[in-house]
């Protein structure tokens, strides 16, 4: 079979159901001409500061400028420095750095891809501020250990929540665990708006305040500036849809989750030719915004030939993400070598994201755990 046609992400399976409500929503904001800022971002923002356990939401342009934004409200200035994990996305790195902040980078578990709490105890020094942990692939980090690395250490606690839409850990709710939480609406989030879209959450009131005044060209009120900001609202449109998804979100998590469970099933006889998926260590409260393999280089296969054979017969997969962040050539500059993250390298090198989405069948499942067998076993 040539042609199994299993795409990495089909949206159609949550959007087309909602079309004729974002419809109507969208026609709605035109009628009104309110494009920013309007009526449907401030209800989202409520919406989805109460669904993550907190007082505030601010929407913003961009999981990025969430980052940047947040970091500069919790207080962080030029010369500070912030605990990073190195495998994570670049946007990651590049709010500590657009927040005037050093990122100071650490390597991860490798079962979990999540940060290593040891290491960044190594890297903290006095001009440490923060850590920022990435709650990768839609697993959070461990709250309690962070709250207790946090409080050993006198640092402020900001979540990179940009994967992690909901996701659950120890009773708590990511975003709900520091003083602050970028989220990340990119159209392919669990939660994805139609463009590009960021927020904020958090229970700090003064700290709200302040992210909403950044957002806003540093203006706390109309054409009144006390401070350099930037331009970077959500726009109300992209509001509308993300409150028309939102109520919708927890079913698709779910959905997410049960598929990485069967995916986890499925591939468990694998484990003795060196395939392993990143470890579940939290259970239903995953909700798997990706679902990641850690492929052991064999003389026959290694985790390119397995992605290129997939590829040929119409299974898509990706690589999240093929170089960390220390090795990037743009940030050469931080200092960092070949050989500093052993862990982050490894997964980098290995790692496979294979299909996920809500809507994904048990037979196309199925279909990528034999695949993937044969290729194996065939060579």
């Amino acid at each position: 079979m040539n042609n199994l046609n299993i795409p990495f992400v089909d949206l159609s399976w949550q959007n087309e159901p909602l079309m004729g409500q974002i419809d109507v929503s969208i026609r709605d904001v035109m009628g009104r001409g309110d494009f920013i800022l309007g009526k449907e971002v401030r209800e989202f923002e409520a919406s989805f500061a109460q669904a993550c356990g907190v007082g505030y939401g601010i929407g913003v342009g961009s999981g990025t400028d969430a980052i940047a934004l947040g970091l500069r409200a919790c207080g962080i200035v030029e010369g500070d420095e912030i605990l990073v994990p190195a495998n994570t996305f670049i946007a990651t790195v590049i709010g500590v750095i657009l927040a005037g902040a050093k990122p100071v980078l650490v390597d991860c578990d490798i079962n979990t891809a999540l940060i290593d709490l040891e290491s960044a105890q190594k890297a903290v020094t006095k001009k440490t501020k923060a850590i920022l942990p990435v709650h990768l692939y839609g697993q959070m980090v461990s709250p309690q250990k962070l709250q207790d690395f946090a409080q050993s250490n006198n640092l402020i606690i900001f979540e990179d929540s940009a994967q992690a839409h909901l996701a659950q850990r120890e009773g708590k709710t990511a975003g709900s665990i520091g003083l602050a939480s970028a989220f990340s609406f990119y159209p392919s989030k669990n939660l994805g708006a139609f463009g590009n879209g960021g927020m904020v959450v958090t229970n700090n009131e003064e700290i709200a305040q302040k992210v909403r005044s950044l957002r806003n060209y540093g203006a706390p009120k109309k054409y009144y500036h006390t401070e350099f900001g930037i331009n970077s609202r959500l726009n109300t449109v992209q509001g509308a849809v993300l409150k028309i998804k939102l109520p919708h979100l927890q079913k698709w998590n779910d959905w997410r989750n049960q598929a990485g469970a069967k995916y986890d099933q499925l591939l468990q006889p694998l484990a003795q030719y060196g395939i392993t998926p990143i470890k579940n260590v939290v259970g239903k409260g995953h909700i798997y915004h990706l679902y990641v393999i850690n492929i052991k280089p064999s003389e026959v296969y290694d985790r390119n030939v397995i992605q290129n054979k997939l590829n040929k017969i119409g299974i898509e997969t990706g690589i999240h993400y093929p170089i960390p962040c220390h090795l990037q050539p743009a940030y050469g500059y931080l200092g960092y070598q070949e050989g500093d993250f052993p862990n982050a390298e490894s997964l980098c090198d290995n790692i496979l994201s294979l299909p996920m989405y809500p809507g994904i069948k048990d037979e196309q499942l199925q279909m990528v755990s034999d695949k993937i067998k044969e290729i194996i076993i065939s060579g």
